[in-house]
């Protein structure tokens, strides 16, 4: 063994980890301070021990706070891994194996969440009445940092590009198209087929920039020989969007799953459209090397379940236009 390991076996602590981690889901030496307790100076001597001991360089600190340096994402990793199995171990000492009152933390895109989770959740209670539940509602690259830094235990969203998914497993539940959706008494809807001409001529609800949907319906308008009215309304809000369809004469693209039970039961329709070519994969992301709870398991496996179980009795993403 080199006297550099020798050295790093013989004087790593588990502060030097806790504190590593808390600077780095808050990317803030402050903030990480008031967290754990401590000093900003005593955090900043624990990341300096911890570099030495590692012999590289793990965080770049400035002004505005702090940033993983390649080799401290590599590291971040592992230290999580570690925080988790010894998590694990206390809570099979201290809870007798019994998961009851864990904590699962879920990350999920406002458009997917309004169309497994509560049904899934409902099923969750049932079975775990003293668990709590912590859902927190983000775009896709958000949702993905919080999942690599451990503040989420698993992701309800999108596959992304391969260099956002590096140590992250994606699992498919389902391909959902875009849709373009307005209330039932919507002038459109008396229209047979309106072209897109027609459609834009009416105030628009789409996603914000930099997601997915956001994209695909620029993308949807573009092959079109179209692109969005300057006076469009951009919102990540299901409940905002929504609202404003069933009461305006706006136009909502979305993706299906935000609306599925809306057209169900006939609350807003679609605009007969085709939207063929925009369908996105939606599913569970986790890390590759994460040691989920019981209970964040189970959560999980109901989500599968959900997903399933729609689509064997054709309560799925495809509904006709």
């Amino acid at each position: 063994m080199t006297s550099i390991q020798e050295q790093f076996n013989s004087r790593i602590r588990l502060r030097h980890l806790q504190c590593f981690v808390a600077v780095a889901q808050e990317q803030h030496l402050r903030k990480a301070a008031e967290r754990l307790h401590l000093s900003q100076p005593a955090v900043s001597k624990t990341l300096a021990e911890l570099e030495e001991l590692v012999g590289k360089r793990l965080m770049e600190r400035g002004r505005f706070g702090a940033r993983l340096t390649r080799d401290g994402q590599s590291f971040l990793e592992h230290a999580l891994s570690v925080l988790e199995a010894l998590e694990a171990a206390r809570r099979v000492v201290q809870d007798g194996g019994e998961a009851a009152h864990e904590t699962v933390m879920v990350g999920a895109l406002p458009t997917v969440a309004p169309d497994l989770l509560p049904e899934a959740l409902g099923s969750f209670r049932d079975a775990w009445p003293q668990a709590r539940v912590d859902v927190q509602i983000g775009v896709n690259a958000t949702l993905l940092d919080k999942l690599r830094s451990g503040e989420v235990d698993f992701v309800l969203g999108r596959m992304a590009d391969p260099a956002t998914v590096a140590g992250l497993t994606f699992e498919l539940l389902y391909v959902e198209p875009l849709v373009v959706v307005a209330r039932p008494e919507h002038p459109l809807m008396t229209e047979g087929e309106p072209g897109m001409h027609r459609i834009v001529e009416y105030p628009l609800i789409v996603s914000t920039r930099g997601t997915v949907p956001r994209h695909n319906t620029e993308s949807f308008l573009r092959a079109r020989g179209l692109s969005l009215p300057v006076n469009c309304l951009e919102t990540l809000s299901v409940a905002v969007a929504r609202l404003l369809a069933m009461r305006t004469d706006a136009v909502w693209f979305t993706p299906m799953g935000a609306v599925r039970d809306d057209l169900v039961n006939g609350t807003l329709l679609r605009v007969p459209v085709k939207t063929d070519g925009t369908e996105e994969p939606v599913g569970l992301l986790r890390r590759s090397d994460a040691q989920l709870g019981q209970a964040a398991s189970a959560l999980m496996k109901l989500l599968r379940d959900t997903a399933e179980q729609r689509r064997a009795s054709g309560r799925d993403w495809t509904l006709g236009s």
